[in-house]
């Protein structure tokens, strides 16, 4: 009996505390959901600095989802260097979350970071090789380094995900065109234009090609 007693009492203790626990926890949730819950109205409101500040006051360095959001906020309110640093932290604590990798390379831009959003673009395609919208602002970055090569490869794949895709369609055909690829580049043109009709710059394409 006294045995029971002592099991009885370990476990009622061990209830009491995970109840305690748990209701700090909930608490905790209710704080954070509730800055959250501020941070957006303010944010609604052009007020970007007052919801960095809805943050800050339940900031924990070990939350992915609060770096996110300061990431961005900060983003919002142009405070570049702060905004990658919060985002980096982010993309510590989730190596393999993605959007963490694409909220970077706002504020990377902006500073005019271009190496380092390429390697965030790498890293992207790493875990996710298909990708459409990391493959293609790839292949516009090569584009813009002339290397039409490589920017091929890209676009190729982004066309094959989605073959009417006008964006794609008509890179891949300027693309095509650049490499001296004409009956290839012809074709795309002109399914660039049956996506949209009479567009300007699949027109000066085929006008290009003899």
């Amino acid at each position: 009996m006294v045995f029971l007693r002592n099991v009885a009492a370990g476990l009622f203790v061990g209830i009491l505390a995970f109840l305690t626990v748990n209701n700090a926890f909930s608490q905790d949730f209710k704080a954070i959901q509730l800055a959250f819950s501020s941070s957006y109205a303010s944010e609604k409101a052009g007020e970007h600095t007052k919801a960095i500040e809805e943050l800050k006051k339940i900031y924990d360095t070990e939350s992915y989802e609060i770096n996110l959001r300061l990431g961005w906020l900060s983003y919002q309110a142009g405070l570049f260097t702060e905004s990658m640093a919060y985002y980096q932290k982010a993309i510590a604590l989730r190596p393999f979350a993605i959007e963490a990798k694409l909220g970077f390379v706002y504020p990377a831009s902006a500073k005019g970071n271009w190496e380092q959003l390429r390697t965030q673009y790498v890293e992207i395609l790493k875990i996710d090789p298909q990708n459409s919208l990391v493959n293609y602002r790839m292949g516009l970055i090569y584009y813009g380094k002339e290397d039409f090569t490589t920017a091929f490869k890209y676009f190729e794949k982004v066309v094959n995900l989605y073959p009417f895709d006008y964006d794609s369609l008509i890179m891949f055909a300027w693309t095509n065109f650049k490499l001296g690829k004409y009956r290839e580049a012809k074709v795309l043109f002109n399914k660039a234009l049956m996506n949209k009709p009479n567009d300007s710059s699949a027109l000066e394409g085929l006008s290009l090609i003899k």
